[in-house]
């Protein structure tokens, strides 16, 4: 008895021992790689991300118009005037409308267009490529070529409004309508990408398991509910961040679809940011806007991931 915990014990200490020597070697193997790779990694982030961020948070506490030193300390006045000021309100809720629109109709949307391109039906691929191609499109290629379509002297939109006797429908030139017509657009642009994560998360998943499922007589919605959907969930929380993130950050198709206008119906707070920090020359004010964009951000970023995404 003693003999065989003799030689238990041995066994567990040669095991530790090689494992110990094996991080050791591996440490030792890797801290060349590491010493080579990682300095001007961070040399870069730190130079391109760490210095213009705290340049921002700095310039956000001055009045300054971008020429010379900044010497008119204000403090956080240009936050106060910035949570007072109804042209940023209204980029805030324009915001936070893309996100709920993506959230309800343009992953829904791709999420049913990927069910269906999914299966092996005549004409799949090209569906897939047609509906994918205006995520392909440049940004601000998307934005000139809607901006004629809503057109309304020569545009389709004009066409369509002038044959139903509608002679004077400008749509983005409307305050009523111009933010719906924007939208149209960012459906339009984006549900592409999500489309594709979805089929790539659908092609994924077990078929034997919807067949099973199809044996033991569930519905294809049933299949749906409580097969596809749960298999998806993962592809899921990924969309849904993507679209969050990427609706904050909107800004190459604004500009040259409505430029923030009219009457900045259509601003969103980084078109905001540039039409104030750059337009404008208010530098200190439009990075006030840079700095409240970043914590929200962030929080939403982290936020999310930790709560949702946090065994993906």
């Amino acid at each position: 008895m003693a003999a065989d915990t003799t030689i238990a014990a041995t066994s567990r200490g040669r095991r530790r021992a090689a494992l110990h020597g094996g991080r050791v070697e591996s440490w030792r193997e890797r801290l060349p790689v590491l010493l080579i790779f990682i300095p001007p990694a961070l040399l870069l982030f730190t130079i391109f991300v760490i210095l213009p961020m705290g340049e921002a948070a700095w310039y956000s506490l001055f009045n300054w118009n971008g020429y010379g030193r900044p010497d008119q300390f204000v403090g956080l006045r240009n936050f106060e005037v910035l949570f007072r000021n109804a042209a940023f309100l209204r980029a805030l809720t324009n915001n936070a409308l893309i996100i709920l629109v993506s959230l309800l109709v343009q992953i829904p949307l791709a999420l049913w267009l990927a069910t269906l391109l999914s299966n092996p039906i005549r004409g799949a691929v090209t569906f897939r490529l047609l509906f994918f191609l205006p995520y392909v499109l440049a940004d601000v290629a998307a934005g000139l070529i809607w901006r004629f379509v809503y057109d309304g002297d020569y545009g389709l939109v004009g066409a369509i409004g002038r044959f139903f006797g509608h002679p004077e429908l400008f749509l983005l030139a409307d305050r009523d309508t111009a933010m719906g017509a924007v939208l149209v657009v960012i459906v339009w642009k984006y549900f592409g990408f999500h489309m594709m994560l979805f089929i790539a998360g659908l092609q994924a998943i077990d078929k034997h398991l919807l067949e099973a499922a199809e044996i033991d007589g569930a519905s294809r919605w049933q299949k749906f509910i409580y097969v596809t959907l749960p298999m998806l969930a993962s592809t899921v929380r990924l969309s849904v961040f993507f679209a969050v993130i990427g609706s904050l950050q909107l800004f190459d198709m604004i500009m040259p679809l409505t430029g923030g206008g009219p009457s900045n119906m259509t601003q969103t707070m980084v078109t905001f940011l540039f039409t104030n920090g750059v337009m404008r020359m208010q530098v200190g004010f439009g990075s006030a806007v840079g700095v409240v964009l970043f914590v929200i951000c962030v929080v939403l970023a982290f936020g999310y991931k930790r709560i949702f995404m946090r065994n993906d």
